[in-house]
């Protein structure tokens, strides 16, 4: 179990994620990467900018 850096909610997650992976916070639809998996560490995931085509 981790705490969502945006929001402080707990978030529990009782499927098999893999570090790197996007996953949304229930609580405040924060985007969140997983830094960790053992121990559960999440981070606020890196906006992805537009790149318009370029």
């Amino acid at each position: 179990m981790g705490a969502c850096p945006e929001c402080g909610a707990s978030v529990d997650l009782d499927f098999d994620v893999v570090e790197g992976e996007i996953i949304a916070c229930e609580e405040c639809g924060a985007d969140l990467e997983v830094i960790s998996v053992n121990p559960l560490e999440l981070e606020l995931a890196p906006e992805e900018e537009e790149d318009w085509g370029e």
